[in-house]
């Protein structure tokens, strides 16, 4: 007797991010309408029209390609024939509004429904990764570590290693302490288990930090004498750096305040989840 739902595959085909470009575009959409019919999206008022059908469409292309291509805000505005100003507005009232991180959690969800787990998860992984920015980015500190100055990115991924809290600081700034803001992004929308991470996050105050939270740090070794160890699903974390990786405006951190860094990443992960969903429904349909 076969299973009434198929579970998703885990492990995603041939990498193209420009074959089913379209996917993160219909989603994007998808939320929008949601937003403006509960309200969350009020109405722009001013002396231009929003952006709507292929022009919308156009925009919200462009705000993938400054992510994925790495280009800059003037040089995708020429390219669409979106004015630089209408463009870089566009993605900072959504920023502002919450639509990437909206977004995110219910693709989420509908990825792990889809792969047969609860909606929520009940173990996460944390690491952070450090990476080169431009002098006139938000913050700019030295890892010590890796010698590398810019900023470091915070995250907490679940097992099929999709976000679901993510935090930025100067480089400079310990483990222990950068992981804290992650902590409570997870606390704040009801995970409470064990979060766990390399030997970084080991400590008595972040233990008693996450502790405050309901949330139980549990530091693993995942590498010995220069070999990496898959241990348990702690290894999660650094594909999912590997993936955001391929997206150019995550290299090298230009953003000039967090709030759009975080949402950088956000894309980067809509953009895996919305190609997978389409792949995941195409082969539904066919079998």
């Amino acid at each position: 007797m076969g299973t009434a739902i198929r579970p998703a595959s885990t492990t995603p085909p041939f990498w193209d991010a420009f074959s089913d470009v379209d996917a993160i575009v219909e989603e994007v959409l998808v939320e929008l309408t949601a937003m403006a019919s509960d309200g969350t999206r009020p109405a722009r008022t001013g002396p231009k029209a929003p952006l709507t059908g292929a022009a919308l469409r156009k925009a919200i292309m462009a705000i993938w390609c400054v992510c994925f291509c790495g280009m800059q805000w003037r040089a995708i505005g020429q390219l669409t024939g979106i004015l630089f100003g209408t463009l870089y507005t566009l993605f900072a009232r959504w920023t502002r509004l919450g639509l990437w991180r909206r977004l995110l959690d219910r693709l989420r969800r509908m990825w792990r429904l889809a792969c047969g787990d609860t909606a929520k998860p009940s173990t996460v992984v944390i690491d952070s990764r450090t990476c080169p920015s431009a002098p006139s980015c938000f913050a700019r500190g030295v890892d010590g570590g890796k010698k590398i100055r810019g900023v470091k990115i915070s995250i907490a991924v679940e097992k099929h290693g999709i976000s679901l809290a993510i935090d930025a600081t100067s480089a400079n700034v310990h483990d222990t302490k950068g992981i804290v803001p992650v902590l409570r992004q997870l606390a704040g929308r009801g995970f409470e288990g064990p979060a766990i991470g390399d030997l970084g996050y080991r400590g008595e105050r972040l233990a008693k930090a996450g502790a405050a939270l309901g949330i139980s740090i549990q530091p693993v070794a995942r590498g010995r004498d220069g070999v990496f160890i898959q241990t348990e699903i702690a290894w999660v974390v650094e594909r999912s750096f590997s993936w955001i990786s391929r997206y150019r405006r995550l290299n090298t951190i230009v953003e000039r305040t967090k709030e759009h860094l975080v949402a950088f990443v956000q894309i980067a992960f809509i953009s895996i989840l919305s190609r997978r969903l389409r792949r995941f429904d195409t082969q539904a349909g066919s079998a």
